[in-house]
């Protein structure tokens, strides 16, 4: 018993001696952790204390879609064609953390105060809504039942069942149930979905059309009762000509074209932005767009803004001055539509349906109008209409005829097939037992220089050069053998003139027309007369710009200049840029050869067989051309008679025959479907009246530039 107690006592005095031990190092280990949390709280504060205060009151820099006007469209000579109209506009920008509650509370509040248009809100809308407003029996419209068996399908992630349950619940709404939707309910929604429709931190128009002065002062009085509202001035896009090629814009409820939303929201866009659409207004976009306002939002630490600095006031977009003259397209396009109206009260016109006409200078490539009319039938007066086709000028293509036969008497140069005054015998040739001949003569045996076969149109001619490049021996009556790389040769060298190639011109959607693919022998003499490939009135406009340019094939283009907004509304801003002449290419001819063929197109008006002799008589200007007549096929679309017969008018040339300042090319497709008879000068007829309103209005303005010789251009609205 004496030994058990001993043990226990020296037991307890060995416990007695490890507890200071324990104490001391509990003690040690305390302070060393108060040391290390007392460092680390000055190195939070001391060290990182300006972080964390800029982690708590964040900011971050963000472009907002403010209504920047677009840059203005402007003609050669100052004339709006694209304006921007202000108008008054109520906006509204969310934020991350606005909630769905607070944005239906402010759409309440702002009802009272502004009309909405409810015609955009759709079924889907109301149904959204009436969920909004009755959360409760919402609910009840999928049971937890039905909820479970959905959860239950191993198919089905938890964001597809949820998409279920949500759609189901959308589904069981009643007609009922959506009518309890009160008049000022609807108007509420149509308020709340523009709203919903924004995105964080970019203003959202909620109403631009229509906003009355009333309004826009009740709402400006009322902005602090509004957080997130503003009023502020929109742009509307007004245009002053009907002209297509200028196209057109989106507008704030369509935003970004579906086809192109990754395209613009990688360059910075937002969804709502407004964009070009078509032709120039999309073609300059980067130019035409301006730069949003930069601002820097402010957050406390909830992510709520607390303040917003504006880093970079917005910039409106750049002007473009075009090459074109208003005054010169207004006047041909009424020469063309003039034409084509009384055209289509004749005979043998059911086919009509457009003409054409370009205008260019052939020194720089301007151009200085396009004119593309279409003539249709009104439903409501039952008479025949104008409409605006411009963009058919490089857009569609067509057979032209003898126009071509520039290019294939110097592709004949060129390639050893014809030489510099070289004669050729027209007469009718047959070939496999069927005749080909010129129409000027289509029995007799007329000898022609290259000159004469130019200006008296002959086919004949022609054909001896098909002949030629295709190394084909003629024996009358018999086959006629050739190597079909003259097609390729052909083509090649027309490329150079910008025949069957795109011309360069600054507008999108361009058509280089369609290439023949048969290759028997009597294809190849239809191609030398214009029989076989299509080309457009633009193409045709820079091939004989680039024989009148002596050989010089020089990119149609329609931006002239770009310009800072106007100072003052009244002058152009300042340039920032003229765009350059683009050279494409030389054609592979002498001037020699090039100035022979521009012989045979003064021939053409001023020989005594020339096709168009007499065409320039009494004219203050001479000139130089080429005319053409094609045989085509209308297709109607009718199964009963799905092709007809008809006849393809073009012309083409420059004025005046030395120092060229304008070019120009006429085409009018299916004049006809009587083949045999015919308005045959129609073509030559509107190039004569084009180049009078050319010279007239040069006349014109040389005399207007005598009075002034002030070096800024003045602004010309529309109606001045």
């Amino acid at each position: 018993m004496k030994k058990n107690q001993k043990k226990t006592d020296q037991s307890k005095a060995t416990q007695r001696q490890h507890i200071p031990f324990r104490m001391n190092f509990l003690f040690v280990a305390i302070f060393a952790l108060f040391s290390l949390l007392i460092f680390r709280l000055g190195y939070l504060q001391i060290v990182k204390g300006d972080d964390y205060t800029s982690a708590l009151e964040r900011t971050e820099e963000i472009a907002v879609n403010t209504s920047t006007p677009r840059g203005r469209i402007f003609d050669r000579n100052g004339q709006v064609l694209i304006d921007n109209e202000a108008k008054n506009a109520i906006t509204y920008t969310k934020t991350s953390s606005t909630t769905s509650a607070e944005m239906l509370k402010l759409a309440r509040k702002i009802s009272k105060w502004m009309a909405a248009d409810t015609k955009r809100v759709t079924i889907g809308d109301k149904r959204d809504f009436w969920i909004l407003l009755n959360p409760e029996e919402a609910a009840k419209k999928v049971p937890k039942e039905e909820q479970i068996s959905l959860s239950e399908d191993d198919k089905l992630s938890k964001k597809d069942v949820q998409r279920q349950i949500n759609q189901l619940t959308r589904d069981r709404i009643t007609d009922e149930e959506l009518s309890s939707l009160t008049s000022e309910d609807i108007k509420v929604l149509a308020i709340y979905r523009e709203m919903m429709a924004g995105y964080a931190y970019s203003p959202q128009i909620i109403k631009s059309d229509g906003v009355t002065d009333r309004e826009f002062a009740i709402i400006s009085e009322r902005l602090d009762e509004l957080p997130g509202f503003n009023t502020t001035t929109d742009w509307e896009r007004v245009k002053k000509s009907d002209s297509a090629i200028l196209g057109s814009t989106t507008s704030p409820v369509e935003g970004i074209p579906r086809s192109h939303v990754n395209y613009f929201l990688a360059r910075d866009y937002s969804r709502n932005d407004r964009v070009g659409r078509s032709y120039l207004e999309s073609y300059y976009e980067d130019l035409l767009k301006g730069q949003k306002t930069i601002v820097k939002n402010i957050k406390d630490r909830t992510g709520k803004v607390i303040e917003t600095k504006t880093v970079k006031e917005g910039v409106p977009g750049k002007d473009l001055v075009l090459t074109t003259d208003s005054d010169l397209q207004h006047a041909l396009e009424d020469v063309v539509s003039n034409k084509l109206l009384r055209l289509k009260q004749t005979p043998n016109t059911s086919a009509l349906e457009s003409a054409f006409l370009v205008m260019l200078d052939p020194n720089n490539g301007e151009i200085l109008s396009l004119v593309g009319k279409k003539v249709v039938k009104d439903e409501s007066t039952g008479k025949w209409a104008i409409q605006d086709y411009t963009f058919g000028t490089f857009t569609s293509a067509y057979e032209v005829g003898s126009t071509v036969k520039l290019a294939t008497m110097l592709t004949g140069y060129h390639e050893g097939a014809a030489r510099i005054g070289e004669v050729k015998i027209d007469q009718p040739i047959n070939v496999g037992g069927r005749y080909k001949r010129s129409l000027f003569n289509p029995n007799g045996r007329v000898a022609l220089n290259d000159i004469s076969a130019i200006g008296r149109s002959s086919n004949v001619y022609m054909f001896r050069i098909a002949m030629g490049l295709g190394n084909a021996v003629y024996r009358p009556g018999q086959g006629l053998p050739i190597d079909k790389k003259a097609f390729d040769t052909f083509r090649e060298n027309f490329a150079s003139f910008g025949l069957g190639v795109k011309t360069g011109i600054d507008l999108p959607g361009e058509y280089t027309g369609v290439t023949g693919t048969e290759t028997i022998p009597g294809k190849l003499l239809d191609f030398s007369i214009g029989q076989f490939d299509t080309y457009t009135p633009l193409q045709m406009a820079q091939y004989v710009a680039t024989i009148a340019s002596d050989g010089k094939r020089i990119a149609p283009r329609i931006l002239k200049e770009i310009r800072e907004p106007s100072p003052d509304g009244d002058v152009l801003g300042p340039l920032v840029e003229e765009r350059p002449v683009q050279l494409l290419n030389y054609i592979k001819n002498s001037q020699p050869e090039i100035d022979q063929v521009k012989k045979g197109m003064h021939y053409v008006y001023y020989g005594n067989n020339g096709t168009a002799s007499g065409l320039l008589a009494g004219a203050s200007y001479d000139g130089a051309g080429k005319t053409g007549t094609a045989e085509s096929f209308y297709y109607t679309g009718n199964k009963s008679n799905p092709v007809i017969p008809t006849i393809n008018l073009s012309h083409v040339g420059y004025a005046p025959s030395k120092n060229p300042e304008v070019a120009y090319s006429v085409i009018v497709p299916y004049i006809s479907t009587n083949t045999k008879r015919y308005p045959s000068a129609t073509a030559s007829e509107i190039a004569r009246e084009a180049l009078d309103v050319f010279f007239d209005l040069k006349r014109q303005r040389n005399a207007e530039s005598i009075k002034t010789s002030s070096p800024e251009i003045k602004i010309k609205k529309v109606d001045e």
